[in-house]
């Protein structure tokens, strides 16, 4: 593995366009930012808004953080990524994640059950597409091709667009130990939503599974880990840790019902577990503010750098030393700046 990179994650929009995004893309391409990222939840998309960015900048990685799955077919995602390969002459990086249950179910009606072979399948069919071999059949159950019934006049096609890149990187995010272990095995890197660099021990034995699947893609020194890394520079810890509270309630809280949220899980396994069940009580009960501020310092500091500007250089030590390959990193341009400083 080389030097530690950074990324920008840009994420997805609030209530509308977020404000000063192209002047920060521009600045993170101007600061040797390795990539720029967006993400969809159930609002804006993710690859407008990048096509878009994409266009004013010309070195930048272009990755989607995450693509969601039941947002498109697999061949629709694929004549998506070769489009804005062309588009951004093969900076383009597909980032897949398959949500959960309430968002798959309640905004795109489908089914969320076997998320991992549903993954399997999908990527299967995104890579055959990008390989332009044959045209494209798949025997799966999620996503044959051609559908199985219907007028029976269903035909295998090849995509009309040669590729630029056959071998677009596709990351997939993924947060249990099944689903990371799948991302070692059929990825090129993992985005891992919540990353602590102290708490992935438990992770070490489903990325050495992965990687020694017959037929993996990669090995541990050629996959990438493109971890969200906030950044909340303020001498007073606390009020640093204010900022990003209310995020942290809202997915360890709302993320997920009580019964399924896997961002919740991932903070249980960073030993957590009591402090996230009090926020998953106080946040389904109404109850946000109180949920919010019964974040603990502790965790917020487990996944970001907060504090002054000399806390987060003693501290970035540890994201050096750890799996992370890049650094993904949400903030204004000040703050880019002074990762920039510290990093590259």
């Amino acid at each position: 593995m080389g030097a530690l990179k950074l990324g920008l994650q840009l994420g997805y929009w609030g209530s509308g366009p977020p404000v000063g995004a192209l002047e920060q893309v521009q600045e993170a391409e101007r600061l040797g930012f390795d990539s720029v990222w967006t993400a969809e939840a159930y609002g804006s998309d993710a690859l407008t808004p990048l096509a878009w960015l994409g266009s004013r900048t010309s070195r930048v990685r272009l990755g989607t953080a995450l693509c969601q799955l039941s947002a498109r077919t697999p061949t629709a995602m694929a004549m998506a990524a070769l489009t804005l390969d062309h588009l951004s002459g093969g900076r383009f990086v597909l980032g897949l994640g398959v949500s959960g249950p309430q968002v798959v179910e309640g905004w795109y009606g489908q089914s969320f059950p076997k998320p991992l072979a549903r993954t399997r399948e999908y990527v299967s069919v995104v890579r055959k597409v990008l390989l332009r071999q044959a045209p494209v059949t798949n025997e799966g159950p999620h996503y044959p091709l051609p559908y199985p019934g219907g007028t029976g006049l269903g035909k295998p096609l090849k995509p009309i667009v040669h590729p630029l890149r056959p071998d677009i990187p596709i990351v997939l995010g993924a947060e249990g130990p099944k689903n990371v272990a799948l991302a070692a095995e059929i990825a090129d890197g993992w985005f891992p939503i919540f990353f602590s660099p102290d708490h992935m021990g438990e992770f070490t034995s489903s990325l050495a599974e992965g990687f020694a699947r017959p037929g993996a893609r990669r090995t541990a020194d050629d996959f990438e880990v493109i971890a969200f890394c906030p950044v909340v520079v303020d001498d007073d810890v606390e009020r640093a840790a204010d900022a990003f509270r209310p995020m942290l309630a809202l997915y360890i809280g709302g993320m997920g019902a009580r019964e399924m949220n896997f961002h919740f899980d991932v903070f249980v396994r960073m030993g957590f577990g009591a402090e996230a069940q009090k926020i998953q009580d106080l946040y389904l009960d109404g109850r946000k503010d109180e949920a919010a501020a019964c974040v603990p310092t502790a965790m917020v500091e487990n996944i970001a750098l907060i504090g002054s500007r000399h806390k987060i250089a003693d501290e970035l030590a540890r994201w050096q030393d750890s799996t992370a390959t890049t650094l993904l990193v949400a903030g204004g341009v000040d703050t880019l700046r002074l990762m920039a400083e510290l990093l590259l």
